[in-house]
């Protein structure tokens, strides 16, 4: 693709899939971590998962206000990145002096997740600063399937890291990410869009961006959907390892080479989404990706019977919202960027993730909770149907009618 010759995007885009890569390793040894080291239970690895998300909840208004006035967000990445490596390098380190506890899990979590909320605003706006807009989905595509690559590689890697060395030391490849992601971002030299005179309060700034989402015929129920649907994806996300490992009997190593051969879709998904785009239009691309990510998972509670069948609902299952996922995010991505003015991009940045993933942590309280009241099994059977749910706030918007990418808003 023509992108990746352009240095800037070409060291963006490596940085952020060595970095992705590490990211999926932890996704599995995390977990595996609390289950296999720790003898976690459903409350807490509803408690896990929530701690890694509530930062968004508690962060992403104040953040999206103040990366707007740094005038060089590249350096808040750099500096998320390196204080994301020691915090991941901690896990063994105490597992190795064994005093590794379920806090300290709680603890790493919570604080990287802290870190994510002003990597992930500062990524819009360095994004805009190395991509044209005529190429956002271009860019969209190849960022989202490096995303897929590391969904194939890095549950699979993370799974046999977690046999070979025990789930704690497997923690250390996404630290090394980490440190290669910022030497990566070290190299970019674009520059970021300039800040503008602006006197208002941190009060108004924020109101602005809240309004600006609450009255977009096209921001409304594009986040209404978003937030139902992983609201309860996260409910299911966070027993998935749980249930998967104890009452299905799939051991580590066998969960990172399904979740890894099954994220093919994802790759397969990020390769047709464009496409996708084009013929349907972008936004019912986006109203496909809607049901079909979420719609396969029921097949992760229907998995009963002989073994063979269990592992391939469990691929199955995994492939298809895999490609889901991607015809979701690469389409939906590009109209948001598109539509956001350059200048209220960090404030809409951050109170779209406030909603969107300030609603995960409460999610997967829930699912730790009813996981714990009602069984594992009945528990994903009503995340995954109430996920498929968040569609309907898309049907009767304007949303599905949009061909192409929309002129930035007023």
């Amino acid at each position: 693709m023509r992108l990746l010759r352009e240095r800037d995007f070409r060291n963006f885009w490596v940085g952020q899939t060595i970095s992705l890569f590490g990211d999926q390793v932890s996704l599995i040894a995390l977990p595996l971590a609390a289950v296999l080291v720790l003898d976690a239970g459903p409350a807490d690895m509803g408690l896990l998962t929530a701690a890694a998300y509530a930062p968004h909840l508690l962060l992403s208004l104040p953040a999206g206000v103040w990366l707007d006035r740094v005038a060089r967000r590249l350096r808040v990445m750099i500096a998320a990145d390196i204080a994301r490596a020691l915090l991941f390098a901690s896990i063994p380190l105490a597992y190795a002096l064994d005093v590794l506890t379920l806090a300290q899990l709680y603890a790493v979590a919570f604080l990287a997740g802290c870190l994510a909320v002003f990597f992930d605003i500062s990524f819009s706006t360095v994004y805009v600063a190395i991509t044209t807009r005529d190429r956002y989905v271009e860019a969209n595509s190849l960022l989202h399937g490096s995303r897929s690559f590391s969904f194939v590689a890095g549950p699979s890697t993370g799974g046999l890291l977690v046999q070979a060395f025990s789930a704690p030391f497997a923690l250390l490849a996404d630290a090394v990410s980490f440190v290669v992601s910022a030497l990566f971002l070290c190299r970019i030299g674009a520059e970021e869009p300039a800040l503008e005179e602006d006197t208002e309060s941190v009060r108004n700034r924020v109101r602005a961006g809240i309004e600006f989402i609450a009255r977009s015929w096209f921001f409304r129920p594009t986040l209404a959907s978003v937030a139902t649907l992983n609201f309860f994806n996260f409910a299911f996300q966070a027993l998935f390892v749980l249930f998967v490992t104890r009452e299905l009997g799939v051991g580590a190593g066998t969960l990172g080479l399904v979740l890894g051969a099954g994220a093919v879709g994802g790759i397969v998904g990020a390769v047709v989404a464009s496409r996708v785009g084009r013929v349907l239009g972008l936004g019912r691309a986006f109203l496909l990706g809607m049901v079909l990510f979420p719609a396969p998972l029921l097949l992760v509670p229907l998995a009963d019977g002989p073994k063979t069948l269990v592992l391939a609902m469990l691929f199955s299952a995994e492939f298809l919202s895999g490609l889901g996922v991607m015809i979701l995010d690469i389409n939906v991505g590009a109209l948001m960027l598109a539509f956001t003015p350059h200048r209220l991009l960090s404030r809409a940045t951050g109170t779209f993730r406030f909603v969107n993933y300030g609603v995960r942590p409460l999610g997967a309280l829930v699912g730790g909770a009813l996981g714990s009241a009602i069984g594992l099994r009945p528990t994903l059977f009503i995340a995954t149907g109430c996920a498929l749910a968040g569609v309907l706030w898309l049907l009767p918007s304007q949303v599905p009618g949009v061909r192409d990418l929309p002129e930035e808003a007023a």
